[in-house]
């Protein structure tokens, strides 16, 4: 059903230009399931280990482990998809996982012995995904009309990363957070049933080139790429973990933190919507370079606001904001990123570097935020933190593409 509907919207759409629609089709169902498994179960793993007993330091060590082993693996990864496809590399990614949500559910019961294996299965789970699925994409946009297009890829997201959450909190909340991870795991196996209705829609056998290769579009926003990483981390992790620590109170002996945060995190989908729709005309209009750069300031000024966030509903309207200058900044940067792709000739081992700059950068931050707690304690941390991811996030300024300079 999934697959005919996105069929539906594309076919009045002509922007795909190296795979046929029920291609495109089948991308897209198997993401949006993907998803709204990472959303039903990701966005609360940080609360659920904090409530089973887990201080934020040792929350945001397991986050900088798991960052630090994504950094690690990214090329090896890179190198496995560039051999098998990206629509296989999805394809192992969402089977691998289903065990790490297996091995998360268990913590309580069999104790943190259980974290490594959850590490390395999610690592390279999350890895292969995010390596794949843009080796995919940027293969099949169309360079007249990839603002349009990474704006339609960020509706769809946005209405699975809105929707989900309040759909695992409330399950929570009357389940228990236990039965959104099982959840999770049959989601992970969904969305690689319509990945195997066809193969390879790009060349396989392709190995990682680092002789010849042209650095150049890396080094121009290595810095940059880096900042993004600890934004994610930023506005995920820690702002999750300040929002139901310091406002809504984590008990352990209620779920109500899981339904009151999925609240919180599904009222930006009205401003997704809209912010995505407009920033890509902006795009294609050759207007992404300032939309960029204001709203990478704009985002920074986000954060300096959070730590004097004290209610709930203040939360709500900082979340609407933040998704509309983070959108600002994400889709030119993406739309960009995608022309240094076709420009240097060698995609996976681009993107491969593209994503060991943002796992590292998420390693920072998490790194930061565990040793921040345990010099000053986990208030304090949590707090001040957003002070320096303020400044942090400006260095995605220092970013310079090809593709802005035409």
């Amino acid at each position: 059903m999934l697959q005919n509907l996105f069929h539906q919207m594309l076919l009045r759409r002509h922007f795909w230009r190296h795979a046929t629609l029920s291609e495109v089709a089948e991308l897209y169902a198997s993401r949006m399931l993907r998803l709204a498994a990472l959303n039903i179960a990701g966005a609360f793993m940080s609360i659920y280990m904090y409530q089973v007993g887990y201080s934020i330091g040792q929350i945001a060590l397991f986050w900088a482990a798991f960052y630090l082993f994504k950094t690690l693996i990214a090329l090896p990864t890179a190198s496995v998809i560039g051999r098998i496809g990206p629509k296989h590399g999805i394809l192992v990614s969402n089977l691998l996982y289903i065990p790490s949500m297996i091995c998360f559910a268990f913590l309580p019961q069999l104790g943190p012995w259980l974290l490594l294996p959850t590490v390395i299965f999610q690592g390279i789970s999350a890895s292969m995904y995010s390596i794949a699925y843009t080796i995919d994409f940027s293969k099949v946009k169309s360079i007249e009309h990839a603002g349009k297009e990474i704006a339609y890829m960020n509706i769809i997201e946005k209405v699975t990363a809105s929707i989900s959450p309040l759909i695992g909190g409330i399950l929570a909340y009357f389940f228990g957070p236990q039965i959104i991870i099982v959840i999770a795991a049959l989601l992970f196996a969904l969305a690689a049933v319509p990945l195997f209705k066809s193969g390879e829609q790009v060349r396989t056998g392709v190995k990682l080139q680092f002789r010849g290769f042209p650095w150049r579009l890396v080094r121009e926003h290595w810095m940059a790429q880096a900042a993004v990483g600890f934004d994610i981390f930023t506005s995920g992790t820690v702002w999750t973990l300040y929002t139901a620590v310091l406002i809504i109170g984590i008990s352990s002996t209620n779920n109500d933190v899981y339904a009151i945060s999925g609240v919180l995190l599904s009222v930006v989908l009205v401003a997704a919507l809209i912010s995505s729709y407009i920033y890509g005309k902006i795009i294609d209009k050759k207007g992404g370079r300032l939309l960029m750069k204001a709203s990478i300031i704009a985002n920074g000024l986000t954060h300096l606001v959070r730590p004097f966030i004290t209610s709930p509903i203040t939360v709500a309207g900082v979340n609407a904001v933040n998704e509309v200058a983070t959108t600002g900044y994400t889709m030119p940067y993406t739309r960009a990123v995608f022309d240094n792709a076709d420009l240097s000739g060698h995609r996976t081992t681009y993107l491969g570097m593209v994503d060991v700059l943002a796992n590292f950068g998420a390693f920072v931050g998490a790194a930061f935020l565990a040793g921040l707690t345990f010099v000053a304690g986990d208030t304090f941390a949590l707090t001040n933190y957003f002070f320096v991811a303020g400044v942090v996030v400006l260095l995605v300024l220092t970013a310079h593409f090809s593709l802005f300079k035409r």
